[in-house]
């Protein structure tokens, strides 16, 4: 298992802090729609995605879930091993959105690194930085930006990760994503198909006018 390609600081650890990550990182492969970590109920460890795509999302007291960021090759998941770091609680749940392969760093052993190194310490303090930047961000997108944007944004996003302007995905799901019901996805993507935007036939959204999309994103 070659992690000096997937560890950013790995150049910057002791050869003996290298030695123990090689000896007790394990690395799994995860199929679509597994479930890595659910909240405070498990402490999964630190994640390092070597392929795949990883989401990282909330529920709330009604059901209602919300996406908070995703994860892609080469990124770092720490909110999976926030157990082993004092005052942070989150109820994070991580999902595999494709077929991932990551590797895993048990949380003890973690702990115990960012315990005896400022170097993976400071890492931890920027990763974490990072994902409230993040989720910062998207507390103002759902404040202050009309859904129809952040619909549109959503659609062009998806449509460049996929590589495809046809996109198989349920409303259901989009409402997931975006925090909100499915009856209002779909009123605002008939919408769209009313302005030539897409066109919706059954587990497909077709995006028809991908610069119109942009330019309402923006």
């Amino acid at each position: 298992m070659d992690l000096s390609t997937h560890f950013p600081i790995w150049d910057k650890l002791t050869p003996a802090q290298q030695k123990i990550i090689s000896q007790s990182s394990q690395s799994r492969s995860v199929p679509r729609g597994t479930v890595l970590h659910n909240g405070s109920v498990d402490c999964l460890g630190l994640l390092l995605i070597l392929s795949g795509q990883l989401r990282a999302y909330i529920i709330s007291d009604e059901g209602r879930e919300i996406t908070l960021y995703r994860l892609f090759e080469r990124d770092v998941c720490i909110f999976s091993a926030s157990c082993v770091m004092s005052n942070i609680q989150f109820e994070v749940i991580i999902e595999a959105e494709k077929d991932s392969d990551v590797i895993v760093l048990p949380p003890h052993v973690y702990k115990k690194l960012m315990e005896e190194s400022a170097v993976v310490a400071n890492f931890s303090n920027q990763i974490m930085g990072s994902r409230f930047t993040e989720v910062m961000w998207l507390i103002e997108q759902i404040m202050w930006k009309s859904f129809d944007k952040r619909l549109a944004a959503f659609l062009v996003e998806e449509s460049i990760l996929d590589n495809t302007d046809a996109l198989k995905i349920t409303h259901e799901k989009i409402a997931n994503h975006l925090g909100t019901a499915r009856e209002v996805v779909t009123r605002m993507l008939r919408y769209f198909q009313s302005e030539g935007l897409v066109k919706l036939s059954r587990g497909i959204i077709e995006l028809t006018d991908k610069k119109r999309l942009e330019e309402i994103s923006e």
